[in-house]
């Protein structure tokens, strides 16, 4: 990727996070998250994960958001009033955006300076060895393409089945809870 597109992408993700804590209105809050969104899209399709780029579009971008969205209009969100800030809250806010900086600076600066791995054949021969020998992906490596769809596939429900179980169930109770309490009470 070249290295403008990877700050423009940057930027944008960046202008969309402010956005996000700074505007008031929670559509308008909303909307600059599908900002974000749309810039780490364009950060995983320059690092050549296309599937995972497509797919930020599609289901964070496109239907999360429209969940989200749909779900502050359901329960009919006004702008807050603006009230006198104390000052504890403000250093803090402060204070925190520093040691991230510091934090920042400090991972930065100890990193080496590496590049990935050319996705040449030899490198893609040589990564087919870890799968079994007679599955589709070791196949396709063994080709030299990059089966993408079937290693994300195979990773989420070989190493991390559980969690992926855990965090549908959690979902759901999360939806179920917002239908439950944006209902209206009838007398």
């Amino acid at each position: 990727m070249p290295s403008y597109l990877f700050w423009l992408f940057s930027t944008i993700m960046l202008i969309g996070g402010t956005a996000v804590i700074a505007f008031r209105n929670p559509v308008s809050s909303a909307l600059s998250v599908v900002t974000c969104f749309v810039g780490l899209a364009g950060l995983f399709i320059g690092l050549s994960a296309f599937f995972v780029g497509v797919i930020q579009i599609l289901v964070y971008t496109g239907a999360v958001m429209v969940l989200f969205i749909f779900i502050i209009m359901l329960l009919d969100l006004k702008n807050e009033e603006r009230t006198a800030k104390p000052l504890l809250p403000v250093v803090a806010g402060i204070g925190l955006v520093a040691a991230f900086f510091v934090q920042l600076i400090g991972v930065l600066s100890s990193s080496p300076n590496k590049s990935a791995p050319l996705l040449n054949k030899e490198t893609l021969m040589k990564a087919s060895g870890s799968f079994p020998a007679d599955g589709k992906i070791a196949t396709t490596l063994s080709e030299g393409k990059l089966p993408d769809v079937h290693l994300i596939g195979n990773t989420l429900f070989t190493g991390y089945n559980l969690p992926l179980q855990i965090l549908g169930v959690l979902l759901l109770v999360a939806t179920i809870g917002v239908v439950v309490l944006s209902k209206r009470q009838t007398d």
